[in-house]
């Protein structure tokens, strides 16, 4: 998937979040298009690694594209290290969340990912998009149609 559908994905996914839990959704919402978009600090032509090219560097030729940074156990290591220095609870699971929805998200591509990394292991949905294809531009529709309706459900609480 492409970073605006990331992007997307990780704000549908915090908002949805947000109306089960009695987290700030505008802190939950920010940190889950962050910890969307983190886990492809391995892929250099990212968002993310774009803006850190020596981390994503590094990440990259250690690693190699949607292995490590894909997995449950960079989603395990994160929380481990958030619970350990982030002493707000909403920021942490706001990444959690968005870490969360790249994961679905690229397991619907036809590359699919490293789930159960250092497994060898390639996990993707039985139906899948090609990044930037047509197929993605309907996902991207759909959870932009979501994240409204869980906006909705969320600040209509406030008023």
């Amino acid at each position: 998937m492409t970073g605006k559908t990331h992007i997307i994905g990780g704000l549908t996914a915090s908002l949805a979040f947000a109306q089960i839990t009695h987290y700030d959704p505008v802190i939950l919402m920010v940190t889950g298009v962050a910890g969307a978009i983190l886990p492809d600090i391995c892929h250099g032509g990212s968002k993310i690694g774009r803006a850190m090219p020596v981390l994503s560097k590094i990440i990259n030729t250690l690693f190699g594209h949607r292995t490590f940074t894909h997995s449950l156990l960079f989603l395990v290591i994160m929380a481990a290290l958030m619970n350990a220095f982030v002493p707000n609870e909403a920021v942490i699971a706001g990444i959690l969340v968005g870490m969360a929805s790249h994961l679905v998200l690229d397991m619907a591509t036809k590359n699919g990912i490293k789930l159960l990394f250092p497994l060898k292991i390639t996990i993707r949905f039985p139906i899948t998009a090609t990044t930037g294809g047509a197929a993605e531009s309907v996902v991207f529709a759909a959870l932009s149609l979501f994240a409204v309706y869980f906006g909705y459900g969320v600040f209509l609480s406030y008023f």
